[in-house]
C-alpha cells in the first residue's frame, strides 16, 4: 500500500514517540503496574489519541486506514498503552453514533485529550463467548433505569471513569434482541471494580465490575431500547482490524531486535545471522506479519470505502495475536539464554500479545464469524 504524504507524516511522528517514549520504559511500566495517565495526556497533546474522530472533538477526522497505521507504531513501542487509542478509537465512535448530544459533547473531547478512559462491558461470569445470553439486568425505574449484577473480564475495569454497558432490558428468550446499551461514568453510586492478577496487560486492569442497584437515566441509553446489541455490535468489526495491526507492532519490535542480535551475535568465527537455521525462521516471522499487516490495511481499505469487512476482519483478529506470539517466542529462542532473562521484552510481549488470543473474541470465534458470513446459517450448529 502507498501511503499519501501526510500518512507518512502521522505515521513517522506515533514512531518517534513510540521509540523515544515508549520502548524504553515498557518493561517498567508493567513492573509498576500503574497505567500513566500522564503519559496518555502527552499522547492526546500530540494529537495521537482518537485520530479518527471528528475535529469538532478534537480529532482529526482522518481514515480507518491511519488510524491502523499509528495503532502499529504504538504497540511497537508499547503493546498496552497502544489499547488505550485502539478503545478511543471504539468507544468514542460508538458515543458519537448513539448517545445524546450532551453525553457526546462531556465525554468524547476528554477522551481525545486523553483525560478520560472508558471501559467497554459485555461479557459476564456465565457467559464470554456467548455475549448475546446476557444476565445484567436494567429495569424501568421512572425516566431511567436501575441496573444489577456483574460483568468480567473487563479491559480497564478499575482505570475507567466511566463505561460503556450492556444490559438485558427485555426477556432472556429475546436474545440479543433484548439488550440494550448504557453510558456510566465511574463516580456512579453502586458501581465498583476489581483488579485480576493477570498473566500480562497488566497496567491495562482487566477486572469484574458491578452493579448494585445502579440507577442510570434514560438520556445515557445509547441508541434504542432492545437494539443496543446489534447497534454497537458492528463497530468490533474495526476493533479487530486494528487489534490485528497491534500484534503486528509487537512482532516487529521483537523480530527488529532479534535480527540485530544476529547480526552481532557470533558463533564458530562468525555472525550467527549467517546460519540459516536463524535466518529462516526471522524470515518467515517478517513474511507472516507483512501479509498479516497488508490483510488488516485491506480490511480497513474496505471500511473506508463503505464495503463489507465483517469477515475480513475476523481473520485480522485470530490471524494477528496468534502469529504474533509465535514470532516473538521464535525472537526470544534466536537470543538464546539472553532471550530467556526478563533484560529482554519478550517475555512481556509473549504474554501481552497472548491475552488477546482470548479477549474481544477468540479465534474459535472468529473462525465461526467467517464461516457465517460464506455458508450462512449452515456455518451454526441449533
Amino acid at each position: 500500500m502507498v501511503l499519501t504524504e501526510d500518512q507518512r507524516a502521522l505515521q513517522d511522528m506515533a514512531r518517534r514517540f513510540s521509540r523515544e517514549r515508549l520502548l524504553p520504559h515498557y518493561q517498567q511500566r508493567e513492573r509498576e503496574g500503574v497505567l500513566d495517565r500522564a503519559l496518555i495526556a502527552e499522547m492526546g497533546s500530540l494529537g495521537l489519541l482518537g485520530v479518527d474522530l471528528p475535529e469538532q472533538y478534537g480529532g482529526l477526522g482522518v481514515d480507518s486506514v491511519t488510524t491502523g497505521l499509528l495503532a502499529e507504531e504504538l504497540a511497537y513501542g508499547d503493546f498496552n498503552i497502544s489499547a488505550v487509542p485502539v478503545g478511543i478509537s471504539l468507544n468514542a465512535a460508538i458515543l458519537i453514533r448513539h448517545a445524546q448530544p450532551e453525553v457526546v459533547e462531556a465525554w468524547v473531547p476528554r477522551m481525545i485529550r486523553g483525560e478520560a478512559i472508558v471501559a467497554i462491558c459485555l461479557t459476564e461470569p456465565r457467559g464470554g463467548s456467548d455475549a448475546g445470553n446476557l444476565q445484567l439486568k436494567a429495569r424501568r425505574d421512572g425516566d431511567g433505569y436501575v441496573i444489577n449484577g456483574e460483568k468480567t473480564s473487563i479491559t480497564f475495569a478499575d482505570r475507567a471513569d466511566a463505561y460503556l454497558v450492556f444490559a438485558r432490558t427485555g426477556t432472556p428468550e429475546q436474545g440479543a434482541k433484548g439488550v440494550s446499551a448504557f453510558f456510566i461514568p465511574g463516580d456512579t453510586p453502586g458501581l465498583s471494580a476489581t483488579h485480576f492478577d493477570d498473566v500480562g496487560s497488566t497496567i491495562v486492569g482487566r477486572g469484574s465490575v458491578f452493579f448494585d442497584d445502579v440507577r442510570v437515566p434514560q438520556s445515557h441509553r445509547l441508541g434504542d431500547e432492545g437494539k443496543g446489541f446489534t447497534q454497537v455490535m458492528q463497530g468490533f468489526d474495526y476493533s479487530r482490524a486494528l487489534i490485528g495491526l497491534q500484534c503486528c507492532g509487537a512482532a516487529q519490535a521483537s523480530l527488529d531486535e532479534a535480527w540485530a542480535y544476529a547480526r552481532e551475535r557470533e558463533a564458530f568465527g562468525r555472525p550467527i545471522g549467517q546460519f540459516q537455521g536463524v535466518s529462516f525462521p526471522l524470515s518467515e516471522g517478517e513474511s507472516q506479519i507483512a501479509a498479516i499487516r497488508q490483510l488488516c490495511l485491506h480490511t480497513l481499505a474496505l471500511r473506508d470505502a463503505g464495503l463489507p469487512h465483517t469477515a475480513e476482519a475476523a481473520m485480522c483478529k485470530w490471524m494477528g495475536p496468534r502469529h504474533a506470539f509465535d514470532i516473538i517466542h521464535q525472537c526470544l529462542l534466536t537470543m538464546g539464554h539472553y532471550g530467556w532473562t526478563k533484560e529482554t521484552p519478550h517475555q512481556q510481549r509473549l504474554r501481552d500479545v497472548m491475552g488477546l488470543e482470548i479477549g474481544d473474541g477468540t479465534a474459535g470465534i472468529m473462525k465461526l464469524i467467517i464461516a457465517r458470513e460464506r455458508i450462512g446459517k449452515a456455518a451454526v450448529q441449533y
